[in-house]
């Protein structure tokens, strides 16, 4: 753990950030969703999105005039069991939570729901919304397209973003299987995460324009903006671990991310236009649900899911390793542990909330 660690109750931390994003004009209905979106990964464990991200990826885009703090969500095109919705540049959780609600009451009369939606932005923790759909016995799946970080395989040049392809299904146990990762061996928020520690990176999430390995965290940040530097696919540089893999992947999510709706793709993803004037991002997302019961009962789905995941835990294990987990596991039971203690919060993060406290005179206290 983190030194100078401390807990932060979920409650607070989830009303200090609506009440910070109502300051900044965005709706009251809206701000708890976007603060809801972060503090579920908090509560997860996935700290790259949750309160960390909040000042600079949400805060300080709204102020720079790149992210509308209001979510105008106009449908585009819609039938039975698809539709687009545009977001004008709006929160990225809002209309995401409204598409894939969208997905699910198509999926509820016709079996499966699919919605695509276009000039978007950030739309943080992925999981939450296929979780959404596998509360409601559904397969629940998202994908979305984020600004260039990931360089293909046998290229230094970073192309496509940290992409991730996430699915939740649901199960007979506490938890529901959930698979969020992005299509890079790492991403952007665990290298932010690495800065706030002070920490170097692994050998291998990142290499410079000439293919040299990157340590140097800090440097890494400011360089992945300038295109100097890349994240490694998943599975790694070249073939030897597959990395052309975790680039397909990648680029499948690129592809279903923008050309479902035509929206912009890759190197057109930046912050800046041609002029060097900030932009909004127009990330583009999808999501799908797919009914259960019109395949099967969903209990006997569940328990057959259940069995399946009991069955790879209970498989023999390497020398030294005392315990198997299956995918949603690990986040559940640093849920159990989390609840009564809290956000985990260093002196980085209590600074910049504090800051934000006084800033807008909110009466919070996190000391």
């Amino acid at each position: 753990m983190m030194d100078n660690t401390k807990y932060i109750n979920f409650d607070l931390l989830e009303r200090f950030m609506a009440d910070v994003f109502v300051k900044l004009g965005v709706p009251a209905d809206d701000a708890k969703i976007v603060a809801d979106v972060l503090i579920t990964s908090d509560k997860l464990g996935i700290d790259s999105h949750g309160i960390g991200r909040f000042k600079p990826i949400y805060i300080d885009r709204i102020k720079d005039g790149i992210l509308n703090p209001v979510t105008k969500i106009d449908v585009i095109k819609e039938t039975y069991t698809t539709a687009i919705l545009d977001a004008n540049d709006g929160m990225g959780h809002v209309v995401s939570k409204k598409a894939m609600e969208m997905a699910i009451e198509k999926a509820k009369i016709y079996g499966m729901g699919m919605v695509t939606v276009k000039n978007s932005s950030h739309y943080g923790f992925a999981g939450y919304y296929p979780l959404m759909a596998s509360k409601e016995g559904m397969i629940g799946i998202t994908g979305t397209n984020a600004r260039p970080s990931i360089a293909p395989t046998f290229g230094v040049e970073n192309m496509l973003g940290t992409n991730p392809l996430t699915f939740a299904i649901p199960t007979d146990e506490e938890f529901d299987f959930l698979l969020d990762c992005a299509t890079s061996t790492s991403q952007r928020g665990k290298i932010e995460k690495y800065s706030r520690e002070g920490k170097p990176l692994p050998e291998g999430w990142v290499i410079d324009d000439e293919g040299n390995v990157r340590t140097d965290t800090d440097q890494v940040l400011i360089d992945l903006t300038k295109g100097k530097a890349a994240l490694t696919p998943l599975g790694g540089i070249g073939e030897e671990l597959a990395g052309y893999k975790g680039y397909g992947y990648a680029t499948v999510v690129e592809i279903l991310s923008s050309a479902l709706h035509l929206g912009p793709f890759m190197k057109a993803l930046t912050d800046v236009d041609e002029s060097g004037n900030k932009k909004p991002y127009k990330l583009g997302h999808f999501f799908i649900a797919i009914n259960v019961e019109n395949f099967v009962e969903i209990d006997k789905f569940r328990k057959q899911t259940g069995d399946m995941l009991r069955e790879l835990r209970s498989s023999k294990k390497a020398p030294g390793c005392d315990r198997i987990y299956t995918a949603g596991e690990k986040e559940y039971l640093t849920y159990q542990y989390r609840k009564d203690k809290g956000v985990p919060m260093n002196d980085v993060l209590i600074k910049q909330i504090n800051e934000l406290n006084n800033k807008y005179s909110l009466e919070y206290k996190f000391n």
